[in-house]
């Protein structure tokens, strides 16, 4: 089993810069924390907390479960009612949480040997004002960024759903967007999304609103170790 990740680290993590051909160069700022979820609370918890001090404190559902190694998401089959709300942790919406114009990144360290399923947002495809997402169709990440400018995605070119602990970075510059997997960059792509800022809360483990009929819940299967946010204004 991978270790848990340590406070520390994330003092040294940096936002990352796209830039073309095949190149990433860090950024000359440091990103802040804007959430910290260590996912460690004890069997029967229903809150998750927020450890970067800013209180973006989400609701457990019952459903998941909470093991030493992190929060548990059982398997569900896709596209297939009933809808399972209890299987998602929900974090209410802050303005702090949605990218804006800002340099921005999503980490995740997860475990699955299962190939579908979202694994956090903040949005979905056609609510006003954009989104973000992680996802993890075919056991291949997708990182997608949705703007005001459009959408931007990347795909990881191998699976990871090979039941090992993986870390997996996405990144939003002004230049593009970038993903990391273990700490090596596996995809970039040039462009700008434009300003990113709905209403909608964070929703880690599948769809808030979906009916498994038209509209599928997409529920994430496999174990979650913890999930960072940063940001950094941007010096453009």
């Amino acid at each position: 089993m991978g270790c848990r990740r340590s406070l520390a680290l994330l003092t040294v993590l940096v936002l990352t810069a796209v830039s073309y051909p095949g190149s990433a160069s860090a950024a000359v700022v440091s990103p802040y924390e804007v959430a910290v979820w260590t996912m460690d609370e004890a069997p029967g918890s229903t809150r998750m907390i927020d450890s970067s001090g800013r209180g973006h404190h989400g609701r457990i559902g019952s459903e998941v479960g909470l093991h030493s190694s992190g929060y548990r998401f059982e398997r569900l089959e896709p596209d297939t009612p009933p809808t399972h709300p209890q299987h998602l942790v929900v974090v209410p919406h802050s303005d702090a949480l949605n990218p804006g114009s800002r340099n921005f990144s999503v980490t995740v360290r997860l475990r699955t040997t299962n190939k579908f399923g979202n694994i956090i947002q903040k949005g979905q495809a056609t609510v006003a004002g954009g989104s973000f997402k992680l996802q993890i169709p075919n056991g291949r990440v997708e990182c997608t960024y949705r703007g005001s400018k459009g959408t931007m995605e990347l795909f990881a070119p191998y699976r990871i759903n090979d039941g090992v602990w993986h870390v997996v970075r996405c990144v939003r510059v002004s230049s593009g967007i970038a993903m990391f997997i273990d700490g090596r960059q596996v995809a970039s792509r040039a462009g700008w999304t434009g300003p990113i800022a709905n209403t909608w809360p964070v929703s880690i483990g599948g769809k808030l609103d979906c009916d498994q009929r038209e509209v599928g819940c997409d529920y994430y299967a496999g174990d979650l170790d913890y999930i960072l946010i940063e940001a950094v204004d941007p010096r453009w």
